[in-house]
């Protein structure tokens, strides 16, 4: 018998408009100073940060409330060293035999390669897991799946709010998408319903930290209003 769903009154702040105004423009000053850091410090970060973060992402809406999503938090640094060789062997063999020109040419303006440091740099890697399917016991104790809805686009919002919550808390990071990353799964041991979805190095940005210049599209190019 499927369960009848359970209210509650909504907790909500109606705010007035120039509060509104002002935590809007807050926001955005502060999001669009964000950028994806390659050169990061070794300086410790304090744990709770990142457990906040991740509270956060948690807090991300789901297709019928199933939170399809693991985050593994790594700090040890023969863990780190392992992924990055790992994902190091997976980029050379991309940037020397996967990747189009094209694919290349649209890469060479950003200064990437397939050396990645700052894997082992960063005092954080998080490695975010999407669960493909959930895993419940029946009446009988066995193991069954469950189905899980939209779990791609679950996964990407909660991401979102990720790289949201760290940026404000005053951290930098980096998403990184080794492909292919079924090594991720192997080295953390993880299960068979869980599919690593992004890299995420996090820590402050070293002290001669340089970022490619780079511009984002204007409103007008983004916004469609009817």
């Amino acid at each position: 018998m499927t369960k009848s769903a359970i209210f509650q009154p909504l907790d909500f702040d109606r705010l007035n408009a120039p509060e509104q105004s002002r935590r809007s423009e807050e926001f955005l000053r502060r999001m669009v100073k964000r950028r994806s850091v390659r050169h990061f410090s070794s300086a410790p970060v304090p744990l709770n940060l990142i457990e906040n973060a991740i509270r956060v992402a948690g807090s991300a809406p789901s297709g019928a409330n199933q939170q399809p999503w693991t985050f593994a938090v790594i700090s040890d640094p023969a863990l780190k060293r392992k992924i990055r060789a790992a994902a190091e062997a997976e980029e050379k063999e991309s940037y020397e035999r996967r990747m189009t020109p094209e694919w290349l040419a649209a890469l060479a303006v950003l200064g990437t390669d397939w050396r990645k440091p700052h894997i082992e740099d960063a005092p954080y890697v998080i490695v975010v897991f999407r669960q493909a399917y959930g895993i419940r016991q029946n009446d009988a104790g066995q193991d069954e799946r469950v189905m899980h809805y939209y779990s791609e686009e679950s996964v990407g919002i909660a991401v979102g709010f990720l790289l949201a919550a760290l940026h404000i808390s005053g951290l930098a990071t980096l998403t990184h998408t080794p492909s292919p990353m079924k090594f991720l799964a192997e080295i953390l041991g993880r299960p068979a319903n869980e599919r690593p979805y992004i890299l995420i190095p996090v820590g402050y940005p070293a002290e001669d930290a340089e970022v490619p210049v780079i511009s984002k599209k204007p409103l007008d190019e983004i916004m469609i209003s009817r």
